[in-house]
């Protein structure tokens, strides 16, 4: 992660600092637990919470003590035992590292779901606010980048809404999934520590118990948590790429808010660029990328390895900072989008009444021509328009055999733009709940 995609609240998960104060809370929960449990004395849980609780560790000398014992954990508790003093004995009883390092990694998964949650809430509000600004403003809607029939600009916002509803739930599933503890010992068999511990650090942290950890969280859970940021970045660059392509010059329906002294190019002072929209289609790319690591991590040996942590010591940041910033740029370039009915209007008019084709062509089939009789004659006069600029109505309306079927007022009456938009309301309140 770079600070130019980083916002601090997400970053700030991540920091050693935040890292060895959940690890801190992890072994003084437990250490409660073994105190309630006669294991160790209730005295010594107390000061280690009271020294330990209040000290801010010391990450230069946490990172010294790792050049020579190669442990990170190792030299997480020597360094505690430096503040806490004697009592630190009774820390980490019955413990192995991956009972730290798993359930932190669960804790901090979990703390950057919520400020996803709150970034896609974020986003959905905006293309709520502006899909029923635009509920009735007309376009066209394109099939193949090619125009097809006609829609409305609130549609095109309304299916992205329903598409970031979705992710919300999912994300909402994935960090349920992932929200686990365990602290079971070596191989997870509970042999030198009660299962109580578990349940009770467990409840502290706002985790569920893992029902079998073998020592590691089974990587399937992460796997399900990545790959679902992975779908929501995909989301992200399904909308941006429609914006780019709304912002095209021969388009130009709607683009990025261009603010003042904005620069678009250093050579061409005419330039107004879609960066933003861009700049999140290549950071879908990289959150996407995270995920097949996160696949990969599912197959470990045995009971436990650690091929899976220097992937996660890199995506797990990565990946939830980047979405952050990603869905925080999104909601800004949707709540400022430049829209320009007028330009969608000019463009749906563009070739003259071809986006009524289909409308013909069942009026013909309802009048007694067959499908493929009538597929003919609308295709004919169709093809007058794309290769000689002719009138789409005047076509049919001087076509001797669509006129055998149809009078000019069933034809005229085809070319009316409100047909398509008369389920708009009913779309809405699918999608919204209200219209």
């Amino acid at each position: 992660m770079i600070p130019r995609y980083s916002r601090p609240e997400m970053v700030a998960i991540w920091s050693p600092e935040t890292k060895f104060r959940i690890w801190f809370e992890i072994e003084a929960h437990a250490c409660d637990a073994l105190a309630e449990l006669g294991i160790i004395p209730a005295e010594a849980a107390r000061t280690i919470w009271e020294k330990g609780g209040k000290a801010e560790f010391d990450i230069a000398r946490i990172d010294e003590i790792e050049r020579e014992t190669k442990h990170d954990v190792i030299a997480f508790l020597t360094h505690l035992a430096e503040i806490v003093g004697p009592d630190a004995r009774f820390v980490h009883q019955g413990m192995t590292s991956s009972d730290v390092l798993d359930t932190c990694l669960s804790v901090q998964l979990k703390r950057a779901s919520d400020i996803l949650l709150a970034d896609l809430d974020a986003l959905l509000a905006a293309l709520e606010k502006r899909a029923f600004e635009h509920k009735d403003t007309v376009t066209i809607g394109r099939s193949h980048g090619i125009h097809a029939e006609p829609t409305t600009f609130g549609v095109k916002l309304a299916y992205a809404y329903a598409e970031f509803s979705r992710c919300r739930e999912r994300l909402v599933r994935a960090r349920d999934e992932v929200a686990t503890c365990a602290i079971s010992g070596a191989v997870g068999t509970f042999a030198n520590i009660d299962p109580r511990v578990e349940e009770h650090v467990a409840e502290k942290l706002g985790l569920k118990p893992e029902p079998v950890s073998t020592q590691v969280i089974p990587r399937d859970r992460h796997a399900m948590f990545f790959a679902t940021l992975a779908v929501i970045a995909s989301s992200v660059e399904r909308l941006a790429t429609e914006i780019r392509h709304l912002q095209r010059t021969e388009v130009l329906e709607a683009e990025e808010y261009f603010s003042p002294g904005q620069k678009g190019s250093s050579a061409m002072p005419h330039k107004r660029n879609p960066v933003l929209t861009e700049n999140l289609t290549g950071l879908a790319r990289m959150v996407r990328a995270f995920a097949q690591p996160a696949m990969e991590n599912v197959a470990l040996w045995h009971e436990r390895d650690i091929s899976h942590s220097s992937v996660e010591r890199m995506i797990g940041p990565d990946a939830t900072v980047t979405l952050d910033f990603a869905l925080a740029r999104l909601t800004g370039v949707v709540e400022k989008l430049v829209v320009y009915p007028e330009n969608m209007m000019k463009n749906l008019d563009r070739f003259r009444g071809l986006v009524h084709s289909q409308r013909v062509l069942l009026a013909l089939t309802q009048a007694g021509v067959s499908r493929e009789d009538a597929y003919r004659l609308v295709q004919r006069n169709a093809m007058k328009v794309w290769e000689e600029g002719a009138d789409f109505l005047q076509e049919l309306l001087a076509d001797k055999d669509v006129r055998a079927a149809l009078s000019e007022d069933d034809i005229r009456k085809k070319f009316d733009l409100g047909y398509h938009t008369k389920h708009v309301e009913t779309i809405f309140k699918r999608v919204f709940g209200r219209a």
